[in-house]
């Protein structure tokens, strides 16, 4: 269970201000709330939530082992050698883009330069990486190639993926495949586990062992419903799914009578996201504890559970639209991309993960200061080698200003001097940078970072996420009533030095 992180009010200070603040302001840094684009929240009429990886967040390695298993159970019945793969979650993440044209899983920057790259399960160096992306941008509008992870229930299909990458180039799977076909069989074979639902009734029989548990989190919602807003769920999971999750996740830390269902005004499951955004499909209202429908031709009521439908009719029932109404989702497509880009709805972002990213990089926060140290004197001194790279040059070509011998001579020894300690700050260096690149993950590092640029994950966080955070219950810390300002844009020439 997640242990509260809500700021302790006792014997709170009286009559001073900044006090007030600063015992206020005691929240963990991974539990804050980060802005991209300015969000006040008290305008904010309604409230949509995701379920899965959000309302109700899994404990990762558990959940996506299970689905694992499942994946490589169904390869195995199916006569492909795949008995001895083990489940290693660090051999995927989210934000990772498999190319299904060369077999490789690649972690581009935000202008969508491969940065890191494995094939299969073997690390390119960068000269291959060079030679095989030198010319190429990820470009996930190009779909027959590239295939973004979204989501954390996207890292078992991205870790078997680059296993039977190896058993293909190997030739020891059946068939006559390339890595498309690969990829094409991992996401149905995966997809069949989770439709056929041998696997959540797993984790239905026992979700003590998979769910997360915060007890905070109802709290940040009886804020906001307390506040005056209305509180929606619209989940791809089924009622009966739905209804045993929340449950088990939210009735235990509710107000003795209340149940999960008080929260919402409208309960939206099987939505079918992210045609929930852009069609216009049948709506059924939930009629009984099991689970049976009944199709509604008329408006959405308050108060109760529905199946299917659009976001368009949910918005007409509710008598709002627009920059009105927030989503809350861990999906950057499914829940952000489409009802900002299609409705104009406000978008919050939930990112687990970035708590290990800022615990990581905390943890290395002396090392990374050691490398910027460094970078600066580097930069200096190479700027000034340069500078005396082309005095010489233009000695030897016989133009711009001439110099005498002995110039000519310190020119010589001048470039040795700064040529060894280039090399010398090149050597301690590098292995903090490689340390730096296995921070939060041994393989990719953090999440929304390639080396000192942002990740592309990072970038889709910026263009689709108004507001991101790692989960819902930080929303109790900031309160329903919280005016987020996103920071003044920094611009290359922005930086010390470059401006009065």
């Amino acid at each position: 269970m997640s242990p509260s992180t809500l700021p302790n009010l006792a014997a709170l200070p009286d009559g001073d201000p900044e006090a007030i603040c600063a015992r206020i302001a005691a929240v963990p840094p991974q539990r804050r709330v980060f802005c991209n684009r300015t969000l006040n929240l008290r305008a904010i009429k309604a409230i949509g939530y995701d379920m899965d990886y959000t309302l109700v967040h899994y404990h990762v390695r558990a959940w996506e082992g299970r689905a694992y298993a499942h994946l490589r159970q169904r390869l195995l019945d199916g006569g492909w050698p795949v008995g001895a793969l083990l489940f290693d979650p660090e051999r995927s993440m989210r934000g990772l883009v498999i190319d299904k044209r060369l077999g490789n899983l690649v972690k581009a920057n935000r202008f969508g330069y491969v940065k890191q790259a494995m094939h299969g399960t073997v690390q390119l160096s960068p000269e291959e990486i060079r030679v095989k992306y030198g010319r190429v941008l990820v470009d996930l509008a190009d779909g027959p190639r590239w295939m973004f992870l979204n989501t954390l229930f996207e890292i078992s299909e991205g870790c078997m993926y680059a296993q039977l990458v190896d058993l293909l180039d190997r030739q020891e799977l059946p068939g006559v495949m390339g890595y498309d076909d690969l990829y094409r069989k991992v996401r149905y074979t995966l997809d069949r586990a989770h439709l056929e639902g041998a696997l959540k009734a797993e984790i239905l029989a026992r979700p003590d062992l998979y769910v997360d548990l915060d007890p905070d989190l109802p709290l940040a919602l009886l804020d906001q419903k307390a506040s005056g807003k209305k509180l929606m769920m619209v989940t791809n999971s089924e009622w009966h799914y739905s209804n045993a999750m929340m449950t088990f996740a939210f009735d235990r830390f509710l107000p003795q009578g209340l149940r999960w269902r008080d929260l919402f005004t409208v309960i939206v499951v099987s939505s079918r996201k992210p045609a929930f955004f852009t069609g216009n499909h049948p709506l059924y209202e939930v009629v009984s504890e099991d689970g049976l429908l009944r199709q509604v031709n008329d408006n959405i009521e308050e108060g109760k559970v529905y199946s299917g439908g659009c976001a368009d009719r949910l918005e007409k029932s509710l008598g709002l639209d627009g920059d009105q109404i927030a989503y809350v989702g861990d999906h950057m497509l499914s829940d952000a991309y489409y009802g900002k880009k299609l409705l104009n709805w406000r978008t919050i972002a939930i990112l687990r993960e970035l708590e290990d990213d800022i615990d990581a990089a905390a943890a290395f926060a002396d090392n990374q200061r050691r490398i910027e140290t460094l970078m600066v004197e580097k930069e200096r001194l190479e700027h000034a080698f340069s500078q005396l790279r082309i005095l010489r040059q233009r000695q030897r070509e016989g133009y711009g200003p001439r110099l005498v011998a002995d110039e000519v001579r310190d020119l010589s020894e001048s470039m040795n001097t700064l040529r060894e300690r280039l090399l010398q700050l090149d050597a301690e260096i590098g292995p903090l940078v490689n340390a730096s690149n296995t921070l939060a993950n041994r393989n990719w590092g953090l999440m929304m970072r390639t080396g000192n640029d942002k990740s592309l994950f990072a970038r889709k966080v910026e263009n689709h996420a108004d507001v991101y955070t790692s989960r819902v219950s930080n929303l109790a810390y900031a309160t329903p009533f919280v005016f987020l300002r996103s920071l003044r844009g920094a611009l290359a020439h922005d930086a010390p030095g470059v401006a009065a």
